[in-house]
């Protein structure tokens, strides 16, 4: 009787291992403020790495670590990627899309043309490493038209740069600010302000003097854009389109 008992528990324990629900893939996302988890303080502002994570099935884990005001030197000094690079595991993404805070010369987060393609480079290089697969994300777009109403390129430089890189090393490059400047182009100056975060005065009790930010986007934008990474994923298609959730709202 015992040995049979021992046999049951065998055959348990394979028939478990067997089973064993596989680890989830994990995409990280490395940024800043545009693509960042929000505290409730800020809404509606929406970094569009909220939505984002809810278009995956169960086998992908969306782990978003982009962080306000963060520029590619600034993530890396504040020893937020080695953990990063401590857990990825071989099957695992990384997307990376900096540039707000590395452009701007008179922010102390501002990182040199030079700079910007050497920390895009290391986070390329030592994802791959690990044997998990780096993609490259330009900017994206802030809300700003010309005179004759025609969006302009913000991120002009540095989103060439993101283009070098990934020609360069030969990275899948989803081109966010083309993408996101034809959204914005087409909404036009006005409704545009439908997906940014622009708040009346009295509309909203984080902002009781009200809102005008043509950088960061409210719910509607923030899954706007996500949508537009989405596509990009398609575009280039990634392992990660089998695992897309099959729902109305998100087919073409």
């Amino acid at each position: 009787m015992r040995k049979l008992k021992w046999i049951a528990l065998f055959i348990l324990t394979v028939f478990c291992f067997a089973f064993k629900q596989k680890e989830p893939i994990t995409v990280f996302l490395i940024g800043d403020s545009t693509l960042s988890i929000k505290e409730v303080k800020a809404y509606p502002e929406t970094g569009w790495g909220m939505p984002f994570a809810w278009f995956f099935d169960k086998d992908i884990k969306v782990d978003d670590r982009a962080k306000n005001g963060r520029s590619t030197r600034s993530f890396f000094e504040e020893n937020r990627w080695q953990p990063i690079l401590d857990s990825l595991k071989a099957g695992d993404y990384v997307l990376i899309q900096f540039g707000h805070n590395d452009e701007v010369s008179t922010k102390k987060t501002y990182t040199t043309p030079s700079d910007y393609v050497m920390y895009l480079t290391k986070y390329v290089n030592e994802t791959r490493e690990k044997g998990a697969l780096p993609v490259l994300i330009t900017p994206v777009a802030r809300r700003s038209f010309d005179e004759q109403g025609k969006v302009e390129d913000t991120h002009k430089v540095y989103a060439q740069l993101v283009r070098n890189v990934a020609k360069e090393l030969n990275v899948p490059l989803i081109d966010l600010s083309q993408k996101s400047m034809a959204l914005v182009q087409d909404l036009g100056p006005d409704k545009s302000t439908l997906i940014y975060n622009h708040l009346q005065p009295g509309e909203n009790p984080n902002y009781p003097d009200g809102k005008k930010d043509d950088t960061h986007f409210n719910e509607l934008g923030a899954r706007k854009i996500a949508q537009l990474v989405l596509d990009g994923i398609k575009e280039l298609n990634l392992p990660l389109v089998a695992h897309i959730v099959k729902s109305n709202f998100l087919k073409k």
